[in-house]
């Protein structure tokens, strides 16, 4: 794994458990693709930091649990703000 790459599944996962972002909300902040920030905290950052990669999975997994609330409040927002 080129030197970069691992800098950045570092960077990403000590910034999702600092801020508690979603996939998409820390792929806006460093500037990638959601894919790839999905695939540096889950697969990459196994292989680098595994007790790192398992607190980033908690805060992934609730987001997920938490995501239907979010969409519903978007939308709430949305026909709101008309």
């Amino acid at each position: 794994m080129k030197d970069y790459i691992w800098r950045r599944a570092l960077d990403i996962a000590e910034h999702i458990l600092e801020t508690r972002h979603t996939v998409r909300q820390a792929a806006k902040v460093f500037g990638v693709s959601k894919s790839t920030v999905h695939k540096d905290v889950t697969e990459r950052l196994e292989r680098i930091n595994p007790s790192l990669a398992a607190e980033v999975r908690k805060v992934l997994e609730f987001n997920k649990a938490e995501r239907h609330l979010r969409g519903g409040e978007a939308t709430r927002q949305k026909y709101l703000a008309r």
